[in-house]
């Protein structure tokens, strides 16, 4: 029996030791806590745990994106034109910047970006974005904080969102962050 609870706590110590969230420019979920300055409300269990939007690789839900289907991050996933507190950004090279309060061996980040012309009151869908930027780290344990310059395409202008996706190396998660941007010239 002994065992079998050490087993299960080595598991889930593995599972749950990497943790972040994008700290600049802020995600959604951590605009919506006390370190984001609460800028976004009713935001769910994101309101203490900005960092644990944590769920099996590749998980691209319709609708449920900014939650990564997890229901104690549901009201991430609420979308509409003036829900989320937006970030000024310009196009051109973007840093952001994640901020880990566990780090874990990492596969690679990925950074995606609504479509010029999509629609900020419809849910969000990954068809509705494009890929914009990709850094691999073939399993090497990233710093805290890690900054990414991604290059935010000329045609974006106004209301954004920037998906930004932590994939872990030596576990089937990846973490996942919506980050709410102004495009402006």
């Amino acid at each position: 029996m002994a065992a079998l609870v050490v087993g299960g706590l080595g598991v889930f110590t593995a599972s749950a030791s990497a943790h972040g969230y994008v700290s600049s420019p802020g995600s959604r979920a951590y605009k919506g806590s006390n370190l984001g300055g609460n800028l976004n409300t009713n935001v769910g269990q994101a309101q203490w745990e900005p960092q644990s939007i944590e769920t099996l690789k590749n998980t691209f839900i319709s609708g449920k994106l900014a939650s990564a289907g997890l229901t104690q991050f549901a009201p991430l996933d609420e979308q509409t034109a003036t829900r989320w507190h937006k970030t000024d950004i310009k196009t051109g090279v973007q840093p952001i910047t994640w901020t880990l309060t566990a780090k874990h061996s990492t596969t690679n980040w990925k950074y995606f970006m609504t479509k010029e012309g999509w629609n900020p009151n419809q849910p969000l869908d990954i068809k509705n974005f494009d890929l914009i930027g990709q850094v691999n780290d073939n399993g090497a344990i990233p710093t805290s904080p890690t900054t990414h310059n991604v290059t935010i395409p000329a045609n974006r202008t106004g209301y954004h969102v920037i998906y930004a996706v932590w994939t872990i190396n030596d576990t089937a998660n990846a973490f996942y962050q919506a980050i709410d941007v102004n495009v402006v010239k």
